[in-house]
């Protein structure tokens, strides 16, 4: 792990080099299991490959981006949904062997830009994402999922149901009660705690479907398509040009993602350990699921949720939680029963996870006093809002640039573009100019 620090930030419980007592510790790692669970293996479900395979390609991606981040980054790598589509494709055309050799691609993608930005540095990342920027698109990067979060609170089968909607807003409501009744650990684990509340409710209401934690064994080894041993190599070229660009629509969310670390940790891990540790971190984890049968990776905005909400920032806490990813992909009735968790509890704590990212956001543009009053500043912020939030998105072929990140590079090209004043401001500071110079004349 890494050195101590000589700066700790004072808004944080456990700061990201502190290190928490075994118990609470691993409580607390489960935590931010069950917040990333629903995801990574909605994911292989979607693209129809082994969701243990992707809980282990997860939980190791995790601790190889650590490593490779020097242990400065509390941050937790689950399967990337930007893929989704195009895997889905693959998988009806070659199967999964043409989906490892774009995984892989993607991640050499990432690679050789950490390679590159290693060499020119990242200096540019403050000039190019200024406060007027990062703001928005960190509010974006929550609200963009709040449809997402919604659906899941409130359908059943594409159909609006009361009582999801109930057991949502019951597992919301009583982590607000963990979270503003209860001190200590109570307060710190209430995302967990809310969880367990709602998935009692919901077992009472008979929502939850227990079959596949009858059905599945108590010791599995996920089945691995490893490349060279479960196939013969073959070259995919359809599925490297399909899925290497999309590597550069993640690496937007990707530093979207980083912005929203450095604001809550107070940290700036562009600079330290560097934005060329952090896409090579990324590169070699989606590499690595590629090469065992999983989906790409790619930092969870849901953990990123659970670390604003409990303010600790531990990277023992999030290698605690990929360590639990590891060993639940072998132990198939625990993975069965937290797969069992019903979408209203995951959609109530979302409301909570996904809102919490978009306030931080708020609260960069209030920390940095952006006046909005200038009419730049104004028009930057509005772009950027309609445009992420309402999920525009530029498709080219095959080709998909998804709102957050066409958002992202909008809004860096007006930061670029527009003037520092518009010309009604310039011409109304020269008269004010005028009329001052007269009175002193006076």
């Amino acid at each position: 792990m890494s050195k101590k620090e000589n700066f700790r930030n004072p808004d944080a419980i456990l700061d990201v080099y502190e290190k928490p007592e075994f118990g609470q510790g691993v409580l607390l790692s489960l935590q931010h299991m069950f917040a990333m669970f629903g995801s990574t293996v909605l994911v292989p479900i979607l693209i129809g490959i082994n969701p243990s395979i992707a809980l282990l390609s997860s939980g190791i991606g995790t601790l190889v981006h650590m490593i490779l981040t020097h242990f400065k980054i509390p941050a937790y790598l689950g399967s990337s949904f930007a893929f989704v589509a195009t895997m889905q494709a693959l998988m009806k055309a070659d199967g999964y062997p043409a989906v490892a050799q774009g995984a892989i691609a993607s991640g050499l993608v990432y690679v050789i830009v950490a390679l590159i930005i290693a060499k020119v540095g990242s200096g540019w990342v403050n000039k190019v994402l200024p406060p007027i920027v990062v703001g928005p698109i960190i509010i974006v990067i929550g609200l963009s999922l709040a449809t997402t979060a919604a659906n899941d609170a409130m359908m059943n089968n594409q159909k609006y149901d009361l009582t999801y909607f109930g057991v949502a807003i019951f597992t919301l409501v009583m982590t607000l009660v963990f979270q503003m009744c209860f001190k200590g650990f109570t307060s710190l684990v209430s995302i967990m705690l809310g969880i367990i509340c709602g998935y009692v409710l919901a077992c009472f209401l008979g929502i939850v479907d227990f079959s596949g934690v009858e059905k599945a064994a108590w010791f599995s080894i996920p089945s691995l398509d490893v490349m060279g041993i479960s196939y013969h190599f073959k070259w995919y070229p359809a599925a490297i040009l399909a899925m290497a660009p999309i590597a550069f629509v993640t690496m937007t969310e990707h530093m979207g993602h980083i912005m929203v670390l450095n604001s809550l940790t107070k940290r700036n891990f562009f600079k330290n350990p560097g934005l060329h540790r952090t896409m090579m971190g990324d590169g070699i984890s989606t590499i690595i699921a590629g090469f065992i049968g999983g989906p790409p990776t790619t930092s969870y905005g849901e953990n990123i949720g659970v670390l604003a909400m409990t303010k600790v920032h531990s990277v023992w806490v999030l290698a605690g939680a990929a360590v639990c990813a590891i060993i639940f992909s072998f132990v198939g009735k625990l993975a069965a029963l937290i797969e069992s968790i019903p979408m209203p509890v995951i959609g109530g704590i979302s409301f909570l996870l996904f809102g919490t990212i978009a306030s931080n956001g708020l609260k960069i543009l209030v920390d940095d006093k952006v006046d909005f009053g200038e009419k730049r500043n104004m028009l930057i912020t509005s772009v950027i809002l309609v445009i992420g939030i309402g999920g525009a998105y530029l498709q080219l072929g095959n080709f998909e640039l998804t709102s957050v990140a066409l958002s992202t590079i909008i809004g860096m090209i007006l930061n670029w573009v527009l003037p520092k004043q518009a010309a009604s401001e310039k011409a109304l500071a020269e008269k004010n100019k005028e009329k001052q110079e007269g009175k002193i004349y006076q």
